[in-house]
């Protein structure tokens, strides 16, 4: 019983960061917010991935509650809950190929919007294009988690009333 409201409160973290996670992105891609920062003047430009005007800095508070969340309610569910282990190991794979995905858009986003001189236009629509692409996938892989991780929690709360 401790274990399964271990693992509900793990996934109720998980759906709070996969929320955050999605909801960011979801506001960055609608308001171009890439658009932004790559087209900013040398001035506007921020100048570290940690820096003023960064992104980053909304997101980095939130890691702990997105994949690591994930995979400790796998673990502590797994034993438990084997009705909800479908779901685990759902929302886990589509958090870590978020997380994947978000790894493979880092040295986009440092070539886009921390580089030192802007690239040429043609290049930065590129880029751009690549960007939105990929933020597409990420949108997909973190709402199918927080689906995941929702199916699973009403399944270990139902469990363990």
């Amino acid at each position: 019983m401790r274990r399964r409201r271990l693992t509900g409160r793990l996934l109720t973290l998980a759906q709070l960061g996969h929320a955050h996670w999605f909801f960011g992105n979801l506001y960055e891609a609608v308001v171009r917010v890439p658009d932004r920062l790559a087209a900013g003047a040398e001035c506007e430009r921020a100048h570290s991935p940690l820096g003023p005007g960064s992104p980053l800095r909304y997101y980095v508070p939130a890691v702990p509650a997105t994949f690591p969340a994930s995979l400790a309610a796998v673990w502590s569910g797994w034993d438990d809950c084997p009705e909800s282990r479908r779901w685990l190991v759902v929302a886990a794979s589509c958090s870590i190929s978020g997380a994947a995905v978000t790894a493979v858009l880092v040295p986009l986003n440092l070539r886009l919007f921390f580089a030192t001189e802007q690239s040429p236009a043609a290049e930065r629509e590129e880029l751009l294009r690549t960007w939105y692409r990929l933020n597409a996938l990420r949108l997909a892989t973190t709402a199918a988690a927080w689906i995941a991780t929702r199916q699973a929690a009403a399944r270990i709360t139902r469990i363990a009333r």
